[in-house]
């Protein structure tokens, strides 16, 4: 072993300053000369930084977007209020009514009705017609009695006055055209009364003549309200009075008999229905009106 400063010595191992600069070179200066190259040469670059810069810029469609200068509240209810309240209004109903199944003779006729809502589906009222003036007999009625010698029992209304009790079970809400949104409901009707009427003579017309006379009547129907405003709207409604008629007798009596009332009419009287439709206005008053109970 050779422990002498020898050149051989020198040149296997040199720890001298110069010797490792050569060799292994840790300066500042050379990280960062590497790390530059290396990051170039590489394509790396800082990956955090460019990422950042990324996010920082927005997009077009952000750009575009106005700033919001305020928070915007809307309350959305899931069970909105009715669109117009019934109760404690009073409901005015002018219609016009035609009967649908009695082919002889049509009764038609001109109607005022009102009504009084204690409860939002609930009413009492009363309603009017007056027939007299506004029937005719068709000719189906004319030429039976004249091609076959048979004549057909017929009545003569002049008017009817009725007590009612109305129920609304329904209502709702339709859309028109993709446009117009309307509120409506629909009602059951019923009540009692009376009808003054009377035969019409048609078997024996030169010598009876008969005279108005009242009827206890009984009505239930039904209908539908549209609504125009949150006090105006159309209805259309479907009735059938019921009443107890006294006919025209089809014999006659033969000698000073005939001259008799008591002969004129049948022995019984014939039940008779009479379905009208009615197509009028709904006015409620007052015209406007306060929810007691918010939303």
């Amino acid at each position: 072993m050779d422990f002498g400063s020898g050149e051989g010595g020198d040149a296997d191992m040199d720890f001298s300053e110069g010797g490792g600069d050569s060799d292994m070179d840790f300066s500042e200066g050379g990280d960062e000369g590497g790390g530059d190259e290396g990051g170039d040469a590489g394509g790396g670059g800082d990956v955090i930084g460019d990422l950042a810069g990324n996010e920082a810029q927005p997009d077009a469609a952000d750009r575009d977007r106005p700033e919001r200068s305020g928070e915007a509240r809307e309350e959305i209810f899931a069970v909105q209020q009715i669109y117009a309240l019934r109760i404690n209004r009073v409901e005015l109903i002018p219609s016009y009514s035609t009967t649908l199944n009695d082919p002889f003779v049509s009764h038609s006729a001109i109607s005022l009705g009102l009504n009084y809502w204690w409860t939002n589906v609930l009413a009492i009222g009363v309603n009017f017609l007056w027939y007299e003036g506004l029937e005719s007999e068709s000719d189906l009625s004319f030429f039976i009695r004249r091609s076959t010698r048979l004549a057909v029992p017929v009545s003569a209304y002049q008017f009817g006055a009725h007590l009612n009790f109305t129920y609304v079970p329904i209502y709702g809400k339709f859309s028109m055209f993709n446009e117009f949104i309307f509120q409506w409901d629909s009602y059951i009707v019923g009540g009692v009364g009376i009808m003054r009427t009377r035969p019409v003579p048609v078997v024996d017309p030169e010598v009876r003549n008969f005279d108005y006379d009242i009827r206890v009547a009984f009505n239930l129907g039904i209908g539908i309200r549209v609504f125009v405003s949150r006090w105006l709207a159309v209805f259309g409604e479907i009735r059938n009075y019921m009443y107890l008629e006294q006919l025209e007798a089809l014999d006659v009596a033969l000698g000073d008999d005939r001259l008799l009332q008591e002969t004129w009419t049948q022995d019984n009287p014939a039940f008779t229905s009479n379905v009208s439709v009615h197509l009028g206005l709904t006015i409620f008053l007052p015209f406007d009106f306060d929810y007691r109970l918010p939303r």
